[in-house]
Parts: C-alpha cells; structure tokens; sequence
C-alpha cells in the first residue's frame, strides 16, 4: 500500500510539471491545477491577465486629496506657496503621513523629512520605490510633484483593490524641497539620500533671506535634532531595485500631440550660477554716460550672453534661463553700484552645458573688463550630471501603457527630478502625463482627472511588474 502511494504521488507530481506549461495559457484549467495541487502557476502571469480590468482608480477621492492638500499654502487659492518647514509644509506632511497609513503603508521620517511609507512583499528583496514632492514655489500650482505623491498612493490602494501580493516591497517616498526656494538647493532630500558628505558640510552654514540656518528651520520642524543626524539620511546604492516618478510633463508635447503617457528616457543635466558686478554708483542725473561703472549695466549684458551662448550651441536641448537680476541701491535715480543675477542653464549633454557655462564664465570677464565695474563674484552652484532612464523600467512603462491601451512616446525630461538623483544609487524611470498647455510653477497649472488616472493606472501596472521581476 504504501508503495502504491508514494507511485500515485509521483504520477501526479509528474503529471503537473511536465503540462504546467502548456495550461499556464489557459487560465480556468491553471486555476483548477493551482487548487488541486496547492501551488501556484505562473503567479505573476494570472495576475496580470485577469486582473487588469479590475485597475480601478478612485478618481473622485484623489482629485479631492488633491485639493485638499493645495489648501496648505501660504497664499490664496488658485496658487499655491509651500515652503521648506514652514508651517504649512508641517501640516501637509501630517496630511500625507494620514494617508498613508489609511492605505495600510508603514511609515518613517527621516531626519530632514523625507517620509517613507511601505507596502511589504512576501519576499525579503529589495523594495521598488516610487514618489515625489509636495513643496511649492510661491504662486505656483497644486500638481507639481503633488501628483506623484499621491497618485502613487493610490496606484497602491489600485493594486490592493485588485487582491495584488507584491513580491517585492513597494515604497513610496516623499522627498523634502524638491524646489530651492527657501535655500537655494534644488531635490534637497534626493540628493542627501544619495550620500552628498559635501552637501551635509554645507547646509551647516547655509541660511535663507531672513538669516535662519537650515539645522535651525529643520529643528523648528521637528528634524535634524542633531547636526549629526542630517548624514544619517543617507542610503547605499542599490537600496532599491527600481525607482519611477509619475510627473505633470510641465511642457505641451503631451497635450498638443493627443498623447496619454509620456516615458522619460533621460532627464536633462541642470547647472546654476550665481554672478556679482560692482561699479561705482552715483547719482542718475550728474555723473555723465562716459564716466559711468555700472553695475547694472553689466548683469543686463551677461544676460543677454548667455541666450547667445545657448543658441550658438546648435542643439535644442541646451537652455538656459536669467531668474533673478538684482540691482544695489534698487532707486530709480541712482546709478546701480552692485549687481547679482542668477543663471540657470541645462541639457542632456552634460559637456555641451559645460561648454555653455565656460562661454558665459569668459563673457562676465570681458564684460566686466570693459564696463570698468569688477567681476565679484562667479560660483557654480551645482553641475550635476544628467541620468538615463534604466532600460529595463523603460520596457515595464512600455509595457504597462500598452496593455493599458495608451497612447504613448518616448521623451526627454528637460526639467530635473527627484529622479535625476535617485538614478544614482538605483535603476531609475519617469512617467509624464499631459498638463494644460504646458503649464506649470503658475496658478494656471492643471491636469485632468483622467489623465491624472490614466498615470495611475500606468504607475500602478508598472510597479507591479517591477514588484513581481
């Protein structure tokens, strides 16, 4: 009898095996197989079939939390204005810690704020990590980065609607000021979770316009109790086996060519300057225009040297931007004695930029030279190196878009990302949806709800796959 046994056993154990193949096609006989044997076929493969009509996205509830988060800010609806540790960033970050432990998430802060929530797998691998930022510049919109933040959230509630099991733990990351509003350091969060020692030695001495230091405001907040503490922020390479954002385009390719998503090959390499000019000053009215240093003067012709220098690079992709032109005394019948303007320039090409800042580094020299005023200061901020999207993600986005039946293209991101800094310790990807005429850092920013849904639904599907890999 005994023999008997251990022959049916091996029969049926031999019979799954050897066909296990051939019914993974056909769902309703792998089913069956599963129950009767007690293992699962081709999990990942089952569930991606029979559960993609069931990505569900509760548009009503997101388009609320989204409006309910722009209500944080420190100016009037429709802008929004949330800065770096102020109170209403501490109020938002309360909002979005509530809603991920509504969605069953486990949740930690870092010691500058940046807030991790985490889907546990029922593996122990590396986590798949998605997320934005929620911090504002003033008067600008309430979809930038908000919109990664809390799409993927509910990409997460998505999938658990779907009876979903990851593999690998899903995270989802709010980075702290992404924007460099408040002191002048753009995706502060990403770049010290990438293990910046020079930017920890920095941020020791770096204060905003109102001379608060940033341990002081961090502190104010509730963060970096320790000067010590900022370093620990840091993680190691390889953290995390794959890392996508879902981002607002914050340009009008989406929209003007129909299209639903947009995967994000590469993200454009920024770098920020930050020139001085002083000349003598004087009074508007006696001191005649040949004896004239003027400071003023000066930053308004490095200024127009650097859209010179930009357009002569012969590339599209290189741009380059004049955001601030201060003048000292700042009155209207006084000659300006000092002058600070602060240059943005970017592309994908990191040596092509390189060869931009060279260029407008030479004209604030020759200017300077011949306006008789003195080149004070010349600073390069930062000069971070673009990042490739990792092909691997590009594939599951693809792949996500069309099993979704979305419209969709390949495309640079010319704005920079928490993503950009993430790609330094993992594998990195980008999903954009279209946004209003391109649209963005301006109350007029918008996305529609379905196109908002339409990046969940991709975001949703994508992280799946790169949970089950």
């Amino acid at each position: 009898m005994p023999l008997r046994v251990y022959h049916l056993q091996f029969l049926l154990f031999f019979f799954f095996y050897s066909f296990s193949a051939v019914l993974a096609d056909d769902d309703e006989t792998a089913k069956t197989m599963e129950e009767f044997s007690g293992y699962p076929i081709h999990e990942s493969h089952l569930w991606s079939r029979n559960s993609l009509h069931l990505l569900s996205v509760d548009s009503q509830s997101l388009q609320k939390q989204i409006n309910e988060l722009s209500t944080f800010s420190d100016t009037a609806a429709p802008a929004v204005t949330r800065i770096l540790y102020s109170e209403k960033d501490v109020l938002a970050r309360r909002y979005i810690k509530n809603l991920m432990g509504l969605s069953g998430l486990s949740v930690r802060e870092d010691a500058v704020g940046n807030i991790f929530g985490r889907w546990n797998g029922y593996e122990p691998e590396l986590a798949v990590a998605t997320g934005s930022h929620i911090d504002a510049i003033p008067y600008s919109g309430k979809y930038d980065g908000v919109v990664g933040v809390l799409g993927a959230i509910e990409a997460i509630n998505v999938l658990k609607r779907t009876a979903f099991k990851p593999k690998r733990p899903i995270e989802v990351i709010m980075f702290t000021s992404e924007e460099p509003t408040r002191f002048g350091i753009g995706c502060l969060g990403s770049r010290l979770l990438t293990g910046s020692e020079a930017l920890v030695k920095s941020l020791k001495e770096t204060f905003d316009n109102q001379n608060i230091s940033f341990l002081n405001a961090a502190r104010a907040a509730g963060y970096a109790k320790d000067e010590e503490d900022v370093s620990s922020v840091f993680l190691k390479k390889g953290t995390y086996s794959a890392f996508v954002e879902l981002h607002i385009e914050q340009g009008p390719i989406l929209e003007k060519e129909g299209i639903s998503i947009g995967i994000v090959t590469a993200i454009a390499a920024p770098a920020s300057i930050k020139v001085g000019f002083e000349g003598n000053g004087g009074h508007a009215g006696a001191v005649l225009m040949p004896n004239r240093n003027d400071a003023g003067l000066a930053a308004a012709e490095l200024a127009l040297a650097v859209e010179k220098h930009v357009l002569e690079s012969g590339s599209i992709d290189t741009v380059g931007t004049v955001g601030i032109l201060e003048l000292h005394p700042g009155a209207i019948n006084s000659i300006p004695s000092k002058a600070h303007i602060e240059i943005d320039t970017r592309d994908i090409n990191e040596i092509r930029r390189n060869t931009v800042i060279e260029k407008i580094h030479q004209s604030a020299i020759e200017i300077a030279k011949s306006r008789g005023v003195r080149l004070s200061k010349f600073e390069i901020i930062n000069q971070d190196p673009p990042a490739l999207s990792e092909e691997l993600i590009i594939k599951a986005m693809e792949a996500a878009a069309q099993e979704l039946n979305l419209t969709h293209k390949l495309m640079i991101s010319r704005a920079y990302h928490d993503s950009l800094f993430m790609a330094r310790i993992s594998p990195m990807g980008m999903i954009f949806i279209p946004c209003y005429k391109g649209y963005s850092h301006k109350p007029e920013e918008y996305a529609s709800i379905e196109d908002i849904t339409n990046g969940v639904k991709t975001l949703a599907l994508t992280l799946a796959k790169l949970s089950l890999s």
